[in-house]
């Protein structure tokens, strides 16, 4: 039977590979421990096109934006080789709280997946792209948001998200990494609700057929555009 879920959006397809713009709360793939509900992007998209797909990458589940399918087995796993050998530039926007550097600067903090786990490098590139100062915050002790531009160079477990919160400037809207009830508090001033405000914004990487240089954007989240109008209306 066909999925009869929201159509999604297709941001580049042709005969092996197809990219589309993540919602918000759809996983990847299945689930180890599917529960009824889950909306799942490689299932939604598969019927949508009516082709097999084969996933590439991940982003987390509360991550909105570009993600890559093949629709090709072997170009699904030239890609696959090609991030391993990180030769595909993932640029991400994240929104924090308060006022960052306005230097662009890197973390190479390393990362554990669990507790029982070796320490694994990791290096992100971060910078500032824009401040503002919504009109919910005006009376709160936290008088401003960022807007950062990430770009990881390994690929770690929540890698951006704990590398924000290596420099005490938590993702809003990141209940894991942030707190549940801090979460709530600067949803309900923001207006972006139980939103993480994390988006995989592009992807650079060399076509594994053509060899052409390829970048698939997605357009700003419109949480993200909500709080940043005059810098997303340009980009």
């Amino acid at each position: 039977m066909k999925s009869i879920n929201k159509p999604l959006t297709i941001l580049y397809q042709d005969e092996w590979l197809v990219a589309v713009d993540k919602p918000a709360g759809h996983l990847v793939h299945p689930a180890d421990h599917p529960k009824e509900g889950d909306l799942v992007t490689m299932k939604i998209l598969r019927d949508q096109i009516d082709h097999r797909v084969y996933n590439i990458h991940r982003i987390d589940r509360p991550t909105t934006g570009v993600l890559l399918f093949g629709i090709c087995r072997d170009a699904a796993k030239a890609l696959h080789r090609a991030l391993e050998r990180h030769e595909v530039a993932k640029t991400y926007w994240a929104v924090c709280q308060g006022a960052v550097s306005q230097t662009p600067w890197e973390c190479h903090q390393g990362i554990q997946k669990e507790d029982n786990q070796p320490i694994r490098d990791a290096h992100t590139s971060f910078r500032h792209l824009a401040s503002a100062s919504p009109p919910g915050l005006t009376n709160e002790s936290l008088s401003s948001v960022s807007l950062i531009e990430a770009k990881p160079h390994t690929g770690r477990y929540h890698q951006i998200r704990r590398h924000m919160l290596h420099i005490n400037k938590p993702i809003i809207g990141d209940f894991r990494y942030a707190g549940i009830d801090t979460s709530h508090h600067l949803g309900q001033l923001l207006d972006t609700g139980t939103r993480m405000l994390l988006q995989s914004k592009s992807l650079t990487f060399s076509h594994p057929v053509s060899s052409k240089q390829l970048t698939i954007s997605s357009p700003p989240d419109p949480h993200i555009a909500s709080l940043f109008p005059e810098f997303c209306v340009h980009s």
